[in-house]
């Protein structure tokens, strides 16, 4: 079994992220919380840096070096411990 990681990445308005994932779904997550410390500064404040966010190693990476871990965004935060767990996912569309 491969471990779940975001293949495809599209920035949306209002700080969201529609995510391609390695099992063929699609999820949809509000990131803007997760934009914490100087890093993610010019990623909050100007959308066109912020629309520049693509998917790299399984991961959403900024061109600035800033990125989103695949745990983070796809489960909601660190693994869970029960590895049978399902993701906690906010919008699922099967492909």
């Amino acid at each position: 079994m491969s471990l779940l990681r975001i293949a495809t990445v599209t920035a949306l308005a209002g700080q969201r992220l529609r995510l391609g994932l390695t099992d063929g779904t699609t999820m949809e997550r509000e990131v803007g919380p997760l934009l914490n410390g100087p890093v993610f500064r010019e990623i909050r404040e100007r959308p066109e840096l912020f629309a520049q966010a693509q998917a790299a190693g399984g991961a959403v990476l900024w061109p600035n070096g800033a990125d989103l871990c695949h745990d983070v965004l796809i489960l909601g935060g660190a693994p869970p411990a029960d590895p049978t767990a399902k993701p906690k996912r906010e919008l699922q569309v099967t492909a």
